[in-house]
């Protein structure tokens, strides 16, 4: 059996590439390099550059690679920027992801792996979300996640594919310094980034009804991310499964930005006192998954704490920019 990883040369997708690979999992790469890294992935994994919606390269990968399953992570995923280029996302997160479901199914592909995002939701008011929390994003990233969902659903109801969507919720740390986060979109960078240029982290809002009166999100180690990933597949692949499989990517453990400026701080040795800077509009109090029905179904429950996310990001980071280190 082999695995198309679309996105694969990216941050999350080199970390699904290198746990599926360690398994013992057949895996092709098909990647743009528009946001990846090629350094990222071992020589043994071939990489084929290109986009995941041209159709005509498709059909020649799914054909010459036999490939039976895709993990489709590549897409355009800054919130901010979806709210600005609306028409960008959805061509490249909805119209792609159309050609993408068209070429696997005219290959006979019958295995589905969908990367969601917990933006599907929106700001729930509740403690825990679960998958069947009411969804209703509030930018356009998260409707051509939702969209996305829809999409591969109704693929698999009409042509007997097996599909899983995973929402995934805030993703830090690095198995390796190398295959470490090389954008400053997410919290954990973003400070790092700060920090590196002598400046005080940020914090929008200190007024929440939290117990610090900041923001409270769910943070999950990209190694766990990636081991939700093979767990998930090899359901896919299991005898007599058919069907759709969505499923919460998360610790269930809420932790608020200024916890998290604070370890920051902890672990790199520098002063994290943030300047408080006001409200972001959908910004939710609390986000944080209940990751029960992938402990109940798959067996699978997160391993790693929010010190080592911050720890193997740290390193990451400062592989990159030696300079913080030494500050």
């Amino acid at each position: 059996m082999t695995w198309l990883i679309t996105g694969g040369a990216g941050y999350i997708g080199a970390h699904v590439a290198k746990a599926m690979t360690g398994a013992g999992e057949s895996v092709v790469v098909l990647d743009d390099i528009s946001t990846g890294i090629e350094g990222r992935l071992p020589a043994d994994i071939p990489l084929v550059r290109g986009s995941a919606s041209d159709r005509a390269l498709l059909d020649r990968v799914l054909a010459e690679h036999e490939v039976t399953g895709v993990v489709h992570l590549a897409a355009k995923k800054q919130v901010g920027e979806s709210v600005e280029k609306p028409l960008v996302y959805y061509r490249e997160n909805v119209t792609g992801l159309a050609v993408l479901l068209e070429a696997v199914v005219a290959a006979g592909v019958r295995r589905f792996l969908f990367s969601s995002s917990a933006a599907v939701y929106g700001v729930p008011d509740t403690d825990l979300i679960t998958e069947e929390t009411p969804c209703a994003p509030i930018n356009p990233y998260g409707e051509t996640k939702l969209a996305g969902e829809w999409l591969v659903r109704a693929t698999g109801r009409a042509h007997s594919v097996s599909t899983a969507c995973l929402r995934y919720f805030n993703v830090a740390g690095a198995a390796e310094p190398e295959l470490s986060d090389t954008g400053v979109y997410n919290v954990v960078p973003m400070i790092f980034d700060r920090l590196t240029r002598g400046e005080a982290p940020r914090i929008f809002g200190d007024d929440y009804p939290t117990p610090d009166g900041t923001c409270v999100r769910d943070y999950i180690h990209v190694a766990d991310l990636a081991d939700a990933h093979l767990a998930v597949a090899r359901r896919l692949s299991e005898p007599g499964f058919a069907g759709d499989l969505t499923v919460n990517i998360g610790r269930g453990e809420g932790v608020s930005v200024r916890e998290l400026a604070r370890l920051v701080g902890e672990v790199s040795g520098l002063p994290t006192e943030p300047v408080i800077e006001p409200r972001r509009p959908g910004d939710a109090a609390r986000a944080v998954a209940s990751a029960a029905r992938m402990t109940e179904e798959l067996g699978w429950t997160a391993r790693r704490g929010v010190r080592e996310m911050v720890e193997s990001a740290w390193e990451g980071w400062c592989l990159r920019h030696p300079e913080a280190r030494a500050k």
